[in-house]
Parts: C-alpha cells; structure tokens; sequence
C-alpha cells in the first residue's frame, strides 16, 4: 500500500512522464502506473512527505521540501476542498470522488503556482476536457 500526501491524489492523475530527476520519474512511473491500472487498490492519506517524495530531490527531510510552503499550501487545499482525512482509502473512489466535486477554478486555485501544471496532463485528466 502506498502512502501519498493530499495533493498527490491530483499529481498521479495529471502525471505525464516528466519529473525533477531520472530516479524522480522513475519512481513516479511505478507509483502511478500501479494506482491507475489496480482498481482496488488502498493508499494510505499521511499529512507528510510520502512515496512520491521518496526520489524526490526536493525533500530535505521528513515533512520538509525545498518548496515547503507551497507543498503544504497544496496539501491544505485539497483537504479543505474535499474533506480528505489522514487515513486508508481505495485509491479510484477517492479520486472518482474528487473528481466529481472539482471544477476549473479549483484547479486553478489548487495548482496554479505547480510548475508542472502548465505542461503536464493535469486538465485533460482530471477535467476530463
């Protein structure tokens, strides 16, 4: 069971093969490709750096990311937005669910300060547009 922080539920939708380093990718590629082709598959919500983070080299330490501030902002978001829990969940429903309450604007809201929001899938996956 993987672990992924709030705004990773958003991340692994909008992932579209390009990362911060080859171990970054190569670690995102895993991850994703397992949750997007195993329906029932459970992650565990933590509040903290998680398995994405893992080959990150923007993780300085447990819970601190180069980018912190703007992490974590992302994080609040999501949580705030969808009522998301430090807990385990199946992976599809939670983002079926998120997916069924998003909208443009909070998109927009959530990762617009993402520099990979711009050039990943993040729209087309998760609006569906």
């Amino acid at each position: 069971m993987y672990k992924l922080r709030p705004h990773h539920l958003l991340c692994t939708q909008g992932y579209s093969g390009n990362g911060y380093s080859e171990d970054f990718v190569d670690n995102m590629n895993t991850i994703t490709s397992y949750l997007r082709n195993n329906l029932n598959s459970k992650i565990e919500i933590i509040f903290s750096t998680d398995d994405l983070c893992a080959s990150c080299p923007n993780k300085i330490g447990t819970n601190l990311c180069k980018d912190n501030f703007k992490v974590q902002s992302y994080d609040e978001k999501i949580i705030n937005y969808f009522n998301i829990e430090e807990k385990i969940y199946n992976y599809n429903k939670i983002v079926s669910e998120i997916f069924s309450k998003i909208t443009p604007l909070i998109l927009e809201d959530i990762c617009s300060n993402c520099a990979w929001y711009p050039i990943s899938r993040c729209r087309k996956n998760i609006l569906q547009i």
